[in-house]
């Protein structure tokens, strides 16, 4: 197998944490008691009902999409060079 394309890799993961953020958003906003039922199941013995008290704004998703995006860009990138300096 040959070396990863940075950029690709970090455009990659990037999209993906995207997508998995806005479904996340749209469970919430559709079924906020499921999704935060599902989300106590994930984070094992963190209350997520205690954090998410109020309904979150619009302009916090926003951010919070932004933020998601770049941090999944960045260790898309940080992990194609790992893997092609272990190689």
């Amino acid at each position: 197998m040959g070396e990863l394309n940075p950029r690709k890799t970090a455009l990659s993961l990037a999209f993906v944490f995207g997508i998995f953020y806005v479904v996340c958003a749209v469970l919430f906003a559709v079924a906020p008691s499921a999704t935060l039922g599902l989300f106590n199941s994930l984070f094992h013995g963190i209350d997520i009902n205690q954090i998410a008290k109020d309904s979150i704004s619009f302009g916090e998703t926003a951010v919070g999409f932004v933020v998601t995006v770049v941090f999944a860009w960045i260790v898309g990138w940080v992990f194609a060079a790992f893997y092609n300096k272990l190689k």
